[in-house]
């Protein structure tokens, strides 16, 4: 192979498509049964229509000039994020209450959410050449200047050139690679990634009531389970739709599932109303419990936000055979999509 990318979240699906663009000869694996990395939509009936993210959710083009191009680029469109009416701010008094919260200038969702630029990049990209379902445990130096691939099914690849796109820690704690100094292994573990230890809930409804009663869907939380919560609804209000970052730790949350859930629904019928207790669906995607996401170190030390990493995150290595493309080592909105976007570039443009 030209080129094997290692990792088919949004920087390894932007650097496949640009390398497949640029006619090299392209392999993408994938640890995970499907592709988009931390960005996943649950879909309706048929999996067509996306009826909310599991992942990030916004975007602000207005300030990130690379999610801006991609967006006009792959014909996506975006919308407002709805903030009109009174938050309920909870357990900040006796009482809940009302009052309006300012938004985020820029801030806008993508129609159809982020899992539309991984749609559209995936079809840029031959099937015959993406594998999911397909770890890898270990790269190493071949003799011919290549670099040996090998993956969990006891399989090899042999690749001109090698891009890592997978959080650096779980590189760090699940291949081997005796070609790495100490110092790299050592800041591949201290760069956290973002979001892996965070639960996000998504409650479906009928309709978007809250707006009929003056309120924007939004909540600011002490009291929990989530800390926070916003109107997810679609463009124009359907799928009708509320979203929250949960509050509860790993453990706790992943010890009690059904009695987040009712608790999740309690913390809403208070703030919004007693029509949130009955939604059509209520799902929970606990990041946490994924492999190919986190890492021991991550759920061991508080949630915190990549900075810019070292330049050494963004140099090739192995004589120019490794690159690292995720969004912890992007110069450019560490741990954000707009940061993902940057990496996969970056790695495909040297490439090239």
């Amino acid at each position: 192979m030209d080129v094997v990318v290692i990792g088919a979240g949004l920087s390894g699906l932007t650097t496949a498509a640009l390398l497949r663009e640029a006619g090299a000869d392209v392999q993408l694996v994938e640890a995970g049964p499907q592709v988009g990395g931390r960005i996943r939509a649950f879909r309706g009936p048929g999996n067509t229509s996306v009826l909310g993210d599991l992942g990030p959710t916004w975007v602000w083009p207005k300030y990130q000039p690379v999610v801006a191009r991609w967006v006009a680029s792959l014909g996506l469109e975006t919308f407002e994020q709805f903030n009109e009416g009174d938050a309920v701010i909870q357990g900040y008094a006796p009482t809940a209450l009302r009052q309006p919260l300012p938004g985020q200038d820029g801030m806008v969702r993508i129609v159809g959410g982020p899992s539309a630029i991984v749609d559209r990049l995936a079809e840029r990209i031959d099937p015959a050449t993406l594998r999911t379902s397909t770890p890898v445990t270990g790269l190493f130096e071949d003799g011919s200047q290549g670099v040996i691939v090998r993956l969990g099914s006891g399989e090899v690849i042999t690749a001109r050139r090698v891009v890592l796109s997978i959080p650096l820690r779980v590189a760090a704690t699940t291949l081997q690679m005796p070609w790495a100094t100490r110092e790299l292994a050592d800041l591949l573990r201290r760069t956290p990634t973002w979001m892996s230890t965070h639960a996000k809930a998504v409650a479906l409804y009928d309709r978007p009531f809250w707006r009929q009663a003056g309120l924007s869907g939004r909540i600011a939380s002490r009291a929990g389970p989530l800390l926070e919560a916003h109107d997810h609804s679609g463009k124009d209000g359907f799928p009708a739709a509320i979203f929250g970052f949960v509050g509860w730790p790993p453990n706790v949350r992943q010890r009690e599932p059904d009695g987040l859930k009712r608790a999740i629904l309690d913390q809403l019928s208070e703030c919004l109303g007693p029509s949130a207790a009955n939604p059509d669906d209520l799902i929970v995607q606990d990041w946490a419990t994924n492999p190919h996401i986190v890492t021991d170190l991550d759920i061991s030390e508080p949630a915190d936000h990549p900075g810019i990493g070292p330049a050494v995150l963004r140099q090739p290595h192995l004589d120019g055979r490794i690159r690292f493309a995720v969004s912890e080592a992007s110069e450019v909105s560490p741990g954000l999509i707009e940061g993902a976007l940057a990496a996969g570039e970056r790695a495909a443009r040297e490439l090239i």
